[in-house]
């Protein structure tokens, strides 16, 4: 009796596993979405007849302005589908310019992700689809048949925070074979990110991989670590376990990471094969990231040669009375003083912070600091980051 029981309860397990692997084989097998045309035109599709509107928004369409609470940003687009006989929705956007685009659906209201495209991505809390389109700057961030980094995930003690955290770490291709000391960019994100955001969003190990294969870069260590200050590492991957991310975390912006950014420093200079002085040693970052690299270059002012601010946030809260953010006019003449390689600045024109960035430069003008600055098309988006990114990198250690 108990056999046959359990011969019963296996067989219906069999048969679910077995209606599960053919929903998963042939479920979004019947939908192509997206659909990349020669004429690298891509259409869009979704199965759900029983809607009555459907649309598409994404970073491929023309922006359009959004009121938030930082004032009036760029936003994703939108376009409708159009539904046929058999309740299939389908849009056919124009011939789109080389990059990697992100794009969701938008079902009777509902914000939805496209189930025939496994591949995703997160921003903060935010899930979207994403592809790549074309060869020129995207072809960076694809994956060639060149030789390969290593991406790691390590856990470091922090005593300026009182925890072991996590970070990110690319080694660059052979590195696990060699005996060679390697230069160190420490690369940092923006607010509601953490150490998986440059990795992901940046394709920070395919832009490296292809740059280095091309000799545009010179081999290098990058380090991604968690600006996070609370956090031990990104949400559901520290012991706090699974909750929502969030834009601004407490103590993101105090002062608390700055002055313990030393140990993260302390951390790579003993367990990795790097060169440890300021000629070998660059940081930068994007937004809150920027904001984070301003202040660590000219808190710790004979550290870094190389400085890359990416649309950066720039000076701290009035109420902010950390001692990072005590004269910060002497810190920064004391930079300059002691010199450096390169005081790198990027911003988009309709970026929200293209105000600040204006008056910083302002700034070091009147101190007669030196600095390249670069000004791109767009607003506060991981796609000018990116071109950032591949534009500051080959300045490096040369």
């Amino acid at each position: 009796m108990k056999r046959n029981l359990l011969l019963t309860l296996l067989s219906l397990f069999l048969i679910g596993m077995n209606a599960q692997a053919q929903e998963a084989l042939f479920g979004a097998a019947q939908i192509t979405s997206p659909e990349i045309h020669d004429d690298s035109s891509v259409t869009f599709r979704i199965f759900t007849p029983g809607a009555t509107s459907v649309q598409v928004t994404g970073d491929f369409l023309p922006t359009v302005k959004v009121e938030t609470p930082r004032g009036e940003m760029d936003g994703p687009g939108m376009a409708e589908l159009t539904k046929d006989d058999k309740g299939v929705w389908s849009f056919t956007s124009s011939a789109l310019s080389p990059e990697l685009y992100s794009y969701s659906f938008i079902v009777d209201g509902l914000k939805t992700t496209d189930q025939s495209n496994p591949f995703l991505i997160r921003d903060v809390a935010s899930v979207t689809n994403i592809f790549i389109v074309g060869e020129g700057q995207a072809a960076l961030y694809k994956v060639k048949d060149v030789p390969h980094g290593t991406v790691a995930r390590r856990w470091y003690d922090s005593p300026g925070l009182k925890m072991d955290r996590r970070l990110t770490i690319y080694t660059p291709p052979g590195y696990e074979q060699s005996n060679e000391k390697f230069p160190v960019l420490y690369l940092l994100h923006g607010a509601g990110g953490d150490e998986e955001a440059w990795i992901a969003l940046g394709r920070t190990a395919q832009i490296m991989d292809n740059l280095i294969a091309q000799g545009k870069a010179k081999p290098m260590i990058v380090v991604m670590p968690n600006g996070n200050v609370i956090q031990d590492a990104a949400p559901g991957e520290g012991n706090e376990g699974m909750y929502k991310p969030a834009f601004m975390i407490p103590k993101t912006m105090d002062g608390t990471y700055e002055g313990s950014f030393k140990d993260i420093i302390k951390f790579v200079e003993n367990n990795y094969q790097v060169k440890a002085n300021k000629a070998d040693r660059a940081i930068a970052g994007l937004s809150m990231g920027g904001y984070h690299t301003m202040h660590i270059s000219r808190f710790y002012p004979n550290t870094f040669d190389y400085m890359g601010l990416f649309s950066a946030a720039i000076m701290p809260r009035e109420d902010a009375t950390n001692s990072v953010y005590s004269d910060i006019d002497g810190t920064l003449k004391t930079q300059m003083d002691n010199g450096y390689k390169l005081y790198w600045i990027a911003i988009g024109k309709t970026d929200f912070l293209y105000d600040a960035n204006k008056e910083y430069r302002a700034k070091l003008d009147a101190m007669g600091m030196p600095y390249k600055y670069v000004e791109s098309e767009g607003g506060h988006i991981w796609r000018n980051w990116r071109v950032y990114l591949t534009q500051f990198a080959p300045q490096l250690f040369k």
